[in-house]
């Protein structure tokens, strides 16, 4: 939810103008300033293309990170651990939960796309980073837990 409103906003950031003067009788001059004083060479060392060198590792790190999930996942169901974020029952069935994880690789793919179209370069690869770690520490930690042993009634 506090990323569809963070895409949201973003969306919305590229489109606020300030309010300027009306001016009447003036002709518009074809001189263009860059704001706040950089130059046109600074500003297009900022720009780069979506599906440069750091993006693709970022998001194929992203992609490693979400399968590397899917196994420990798996390993803490064969375990017999209870999944917290989402059914058991979707994490039984396989093919669906691979379908989630692809899809979750996706949306982060999409998300750091819809940075990038406005503007917000920084956002666009921190999308990547923050998902790379926060799918990489999930997958440790499903390795990290106790196996869970059912009590013997002895």
């Amino acid at each position: 939810m506090i990323l569809l409103f963070a895409l949201a906003t973003s969306m919305w950031a590229g489109r606020v103008y300030a309010q300027a003067p009306e001016t009447e009788g003036q002709t518009p001059t074809s001189t263009v300033v860059a704001p706040g004083g950089k130059s046109q060479i600074e500003e297009r060392m900022q720009q780069h293309r979506f599906w440069d060198k750091k993006n693709a590792w970022l998001f194929a790190g992203v992609g490693a990170a979400r399968t590397f999930d899917y196994f420990s996942t798996l390993n803490l169901r064969r375990r017999g651990d209870q999944e917290i974020l989402v059914t058991n029952d979707l994490v039984d069935n396989h093919a669906a939960f691979a379908v989630v994880e692809a899809a979750g690789t996706g949306v982060s793919i999409g998300a750091s796309y819809l940075f990038h179209h406005y503007g917000h370069h920084k956002l666009e690869r921190w999308t990547s980073i923050v998902h790379f770690g926060l799918a990489t520490s999930g997958a440790v930690r499903n390795y990290c837990l106790k196996t869970s042993h059912p009590r013997s009634t002895q």
